[in-house]
């Protein structure tokens, strides 16, 4: 197992986050200032996608601690769009007010807004109806919701549910408990020799036994894609369900969910350029109808009485309370902002993207990259985990960060069932964006073999 190093390096006193000019000195520099965004460098007719939507990220134009920011931690969260943030603003300047409870006018405008923004998402991932969407607080209240709603009311002791070894926790956890408490069996697939989930295996795995099957769409670790159509036609075939954890998908590529035919789907805000605190769980409304409220309260009631309660249709029935509606509002506002560019010339770009960035990343010496390699056949999201022989990932993070302006993460990515797998406890992750260049990339990996060197130089 790795040892984080602990590099001594030189102590600053605490400063407040400025806009004015950097520090004189040109090694080790703290704060941040606004950097303007320039085409200047893209020679004429050959703009990138990444260079024509950054001047709508305020955020990426910036200096953090000296150096220009290269943000490329995008499957933790996206940055958000000037018209996002114009969307919230608006909300709570001129209308706020809560929804679906109010006559007066700023009420019915929020809640205009606010179901507005339902059928945004729900056209989105081609939704047949909007009542198929229910707003939550993140897909993994999403896929609680599922669990405790749907799964308690449905499995027993003995049924089984198939997940990959490769699942966030957010997808693994709430299954356990739910099993704890039916006696139903959770039975996970494990990964090819190319570290992709073992597909036939997943195939071999379903049975007359298993009622639901629960897997990524794209793996937030492996970069890998899977094939949920087949994965759900084999599922249908035995009688089970599909719930898809679309987090690392929907913010990149067309989602159809009446293509996919998944029974639910979950994705959050935060990774689609909209605001963080809201999510949503796309399911097909016979089952949605068939289910018990998740969480009880106002709003997702019909009438109470002292010695019951009826309750509302989907999907009021499980949005108890007030709702994030400045948030849902700011959601419906990212997914006009991704239509207006088109999911299939974001997914194209950020093929290309994830490509150079594969290869970039190999140039590293004693670079360890997981998931498949890319090829004609092998599509692999713009995500890339690695390792660098004898130094740990936290500390290329910290270095890159606070020498370099580089934001990535490092941790296990609340994947640690599958960093086990691949013997080792944490990773490095560099994940792009549709509003990142060639550039950034070039820039990560010249910081990259920077840090590595000055790691290697205490050997």
């Amino acid at each position: 197992m790795m040892e984080a190093v602990v590099v001594k390096l030189p102590s600053f006193p605490f400063i407040s986050p400025t806009i004015s000019s950097p520090p004189s000195s040109p090694s080790f520099r703290l704060g941040f200032r606004r950097f303007s965004a320039s085409l200047s460098a893209v020679k004429e007719g050959s703009v990138s996608l990444g260079h024509l939507t950054r001047p709508d990220f305020p955020i990426l134009h910036q200096e953090v601690n000296g150096s220009k920011l290269v943000y490329v931690d995008n499957a933790a969260t996206s940055q958000k769009p000037t018209a996002v943030l114009k969307a919230l603003q608006n909300y709570y300047e001129a209308y706020n007010s809560n929804v679906h409870r109010g006559i007066h006018y700023l009420s019915a405008k929020a809640t205009d807004e606010y179901e507005l923004a339902r059928k945004k998402v729900a056209a989105f991932i081609n939704a047949s109806e909007s009542t198929e969407i229910v707003f939550t607080r993140n897909a993994t209240e999403a896929i609680n919701l599922v669990a405790y709603s749907w799964g308690l009311s449905n499995l027993k002791p003995g049924d089984e549910i198939v997940l990959t070894i490769a699942e966030h926790h957010s997808a693994i956890v709430p299954w356990q408990i739910v099993a704890q408490k039916t006696g139903a069996v959770l039975k996970f697939v494990s990964l090819d020799e190319n570290e992709v989930p073992d597909v036939e295996k997943l195939r071999e795995m379903i049975s007359t036994r298993t009622e639901l099957v629960v897997v990524h769409h794209v793996s937030n670790v492996l970069a890998s894609v899977l094939p949920i159509e087949d994965i759900v036609i084999w599922a249908h075939k035995v009688g089970a369900k599909v719930l898809v954890d679309a987090c690392q998908s929907v913010p990149h590529m067309v989602v159809d969910v009446q293509g996919l035919d998944a029974d639910f789907l979950v994705a959050s805000s935060h990774k689609m350029c909209g605001p963080t605190g809201i999510g949503f769980l796309f399911g097909k409304s016979n089952l949605l109808s068939a289910m018990p409220p998740f969480l009880g309260g106002g709003e997702m009631i019909s009438d109470v009485f002292l010695n019951h309660s009826t309750y509302a249709e989907p999907p009021s029935r499980f949005e108890a309370g007030t709702p994030a509606i400045g948030e849902a509002i700011g959601l419906g506002a990212a997914t006009d902002y991704l239509s207006g560019i088109g999911m299939q010339k974001i997914h194209d770009y950020e093929m290309e993207l994830a490509n150079y960035l594969y290869e970039k990343l190999c140039s590293v010496p004693n670079i360890r990259i997981y998931g498949p390699k890319p090829s004609d056949k092998v599509h692999r999201a713009a995500i890339c985990s690695f390792n660098v022989k004898d130094i740990h990932p936290t500390d290329l993070a910290t270095f890159l960060d606070q020498q370099h302006g580089v934001a990535i993460r490092s941790g296990h990515h609340c994947a640690q069932p599958l960093h086990r797998h691949l013997g080792v406890s944490a990773s490095a992750r560099a994940s792009l964006h549709f509003y990142n260049t060639e550039e950034d990339v070039d820039d990560f990996i010249r910081s990259l073999q920077d840090t590595v060197s000055f790691f290697n130089s205490f050997k």
